[in-house]
């Protein structure tokens, strides 16, 4: 019934992780990558990738790959992959609407025998109970006898050349045991590290969910001691460089989390938690102080530039970097707009440059206009909020030229040479 063979591929979202999935199962069988954005469907049959995520060549090497924002050019699909964003609304609860709005999609072109493998992160019993139930309704057949589902969870990190699909361990699961083999078998045919089967898709989908829960508990954890250690002046790298002597201490920096990960999908998992009558303490602990740090880093500047007698109103100051992690042009979710937003509440001027990031995406999204070029002995402080491969090569002597006399420099990632920031975490 479920024959590998056959098997013809669309993948709903071409973004972060859509894009490589599309590219490298295209290798294999017939492809079609679905994207609403007709400007990225036209960007990418340019071989134009603006997530930098797969390389022109890459591109034009995905013989077997066909983009389209048409629906009606997914009928011929009998395999499909939803992967696309699952964010947080304002007041932080799960925001399924892209995720039912692809379900939505998909159900039109839906028949039987067809499988449909969801990839985004979301809180265990999610795709049975918020997009089978779509997939049921708009295409009027019958879940597990019709058409059957898929869990198989996204592991991308957006910016890392190093870790690629194809060589990070894929967890896979299918809502019958030989949906699960054939997942299974499905992925197999493109992550060479190997697939580990989960015995369900709520197993793979919890399993998701904590990987970055842990991470973001572990950096809160990190966060916290920083700002112990700022306190009693103590250097938290060099405590964690000395901690790190011992082979199982576990190598987290303080810093801002941010992105479409760890910053979001602790949420999926404490909304569910609630939902069963359960109200998690420490994870909800973790994602208050690690939401805080923005704001801390900007009170902490602000008190750097009035023990030197610099007017924080009026003053400037320079951001470099605006997305959420180094060498990656993501916005989703970048924290380095708390550092901005406290800021101004202190009437402070400020200037964000960073030349990884569309400008046209940092009004839309943040309302932030960035500058294009670093003038010289303008800044009454600069904060290193990212630390991007071109603002980790400026020397000593570049960075100070940037600034007036005794102005504040601020390394948030540590990237900075001993002796050169003022202040950090």
């Amino acid at each position: 019934m479920f024959n590998l063979d056959s098997v013809r591929l669309g993948i709903i979202g071409l973004g972060y992780v859509g894009l490589p999935l599309a590219v490298e199962f295209s290798k294999k069988r017939p492809t079609i990558g679905f994207d609403l954005k007709t400007r990225r469907v036209d960007e990418l049959k340019r071989h134009i990738d603006v997530t930098r995520e797969v390389t022109t060549e890459g591109l034009e090497q995905a013989g077997n790959l066909q983009y389209t924002s048409d629906i009606n050019d997914l009928r011929g699909c009998n395999v499909f992959i939803v992967a696309v964003p699952t964010p947080i609304d304002r007041n932080k609860r799960p925001d399924f609407t892209p995720l039912i709005k692809a379900s939505e999609t998909v159900a039109k072109v839906l028949k039987k025998g067809d499988v449909v493998i969801y990839e985004s992160t979301v809180y265990p019993g999610a795709t049975e109970e918020v997009c089978v139930p779509i997939l049921e309704r708009d295409s009027g057949l019958v879940f597990n006898q019709d058409f059957f589902a898929g869990y198989s969870p996204e592991r991308i990190n957006p910016g890392d050349h190093q870790h690629r699909l194809p060589t990070i361990v894929k967890v896979t699961s299918g809502s019958t045991p030989e949906v699960a083999d054939f997942v299974d078998g499905l992925y197999g045919l493109v992550i060479t590290a190997g697939t580990f089967k989960a015995s369900s898709m709520r197993v793979a989908e919890a399993a998701k969910v904590i990987e970055n829960t842990q991470r973001d508990v572990n950096i809160a954890l990190i966060n916290e001691l920083a700002l112990i250690f700022n306190r009693l002046g103590i250097d938290t790298l060099e405590v964690l460089k000395a901690a790190g002597t011992k082979w199982n201490f576990l190598p987290f920096r303080p810093g801002l989390v941010g992105g479409h990960c760890i910053g979001v999908d602790p949420y999926y998992l404490t909304h569910k938690a609630q939902e069963v009558g359960y109200h998690p303490e420490m994870i909800l602990a973790g994602r208050r102080l690690n939401d805080d740090m923005g704001r801390y880093i900007a009170s902490e500047t602000v008190k750097l530039m009035l023990k030197r007698r610099i007017h924080v109103a009026d003053s400037h100051i320079l951001i470099l970097g605006l997305t959420f992690k180094e060498n990656c042009p993501d916005l989703r979710n970048t924290r380095v707009v708390d550092i901005i937003e406290e800021l101004n509440t202190f009437g402070a001027k400020i200037d964000v440059y960073d030349p990884w990031v569309d400008q046209e995406d940092a009004t839309r999204y943040y309302g932030v206009s960035m500058i294009e070029q670093l003038p010289h002995q303008r800044y009454d402080a600069v904060i290193l909020a990212v630390g991007h491969q071109e603002f980790t090569r400026f020397s000593p002597d570049e960075l100070r030229a940037l600034c007036r006399p005794d102005a504040v420099i601020y390394d948030v990632k540590h990237v900075l040479p001993q002796g050169v920031a003022d202040g950090s975490l």
